[in-house]
């Protein structure tokens, strides 16, 4: 795992978690939330940033989700989710991630016969934000969430086709509203994996219990992740110091 290994943390909690983080070696993967995104301070970030880059931690960020959507129908919503991406970029200019991860924003059950429509909006909001993403030396990772199967993400990635655009693969959500294996999704997508979320369910709610306490095989899952995507982050998105010494701990089961 080495320094690959990141843990989720909400940006309103970074200073409270950054010293065990730092004792840990545990790299932060900093989740910006709306108001969070509306109440920050570059100068209260500096700081932060500084610590973690001191300590010869690196960092990732998640970006925010709720009500957003980058290849949506309405202009206004759209208008809405790349003023947060563009904030977001704003904060990765003082952390300087390896990844932002961000939400595709797309399901069938809402777009049906207009997936071409949400895709090409897609295509088009995403193609703006690349060149920036390079410049700051970071990838925009975008994440399953609702996908049954990966073709909709596939088709974004190979119009996009820029190894700062790639895909962040949750496992959590894939067993939760997969259609298809493990084999089929990492075939088609495998090469594209700069980043995992990995946390464990019983495939019914998005629980974030530590890997090995729900229903998710970890055995398969983390030969190929390391398969397709050796050199990816692997980020553990527990919602509590707890579990996340749990999920650090079981990981080594599966690993050694």
């Amino acid at each position: 795992m080495g320094n690959n290994i990141h843990a989720h943390v909400p940006y309103g909690r970074l200073a409270e978690h950054l010293k065990y983080a730092i004792a840990n070696r545990i790299n932060p993967e900093v989740f910006f939330p709306a108001e969070a995104l509306d109440s920050l301070v570059m100068a209260e970030l500096a700081p932060l940033a500084a610590a973690i880059h001191d300590a010869g931690l690196v960092t990732t960020i998640h970006a925010p989700f709720l009500d957003l959507n980058p290849g949506a129908v309405d202009p206004t919503i759209r208008a809405a989710s790349r003023r947060r991406i563009m904030q977001v970029m704003e904060a990765a200019e003082l952390l300087k991630p390896l990844v932002i991860v961000v939400h595709p924003g797309y399901d069938d059950l809402h777009y049906g016969d207009n997936r071409p429509v949400w895709l090409r909006n897609s295509i088009e909001f995403w193609q703006e934000f690349v060149p920036p993403a390079r410049q700051l030396g970071t990838v925009l990772a975008v994440e399953n969430i609702f996908e049954k199967e990966p073709s909709t993400l596939k088709a974004l990635l190979e119009a996009i086709d820029d190894p700062c655009f790639r895909h962040c693969f949750d496992v959590g959500h894939w067993n939760m509203f997969t259609t298809v294996t493990l084999d089929h999704w990492f075939s088609e997508l495998g090469g594209y994996v700069v980043e995992s979320h990995i946390h464990d369910n019983h495939g019914q709610c998005d629980e974030h219990l530590p890997v090995g306490e729900g229903a998710i095989n970890f055995e398969q899952f983390f030969p190929m992740l390391t398969n397709y995507a050796p050199e990816a982050v692997w980020t553990i998105e527990a919602h509590n110091t707890e579990h996340l010494q749990r999920a650090l701990k079981n990981i080594q089961t599966y690993i050694s």
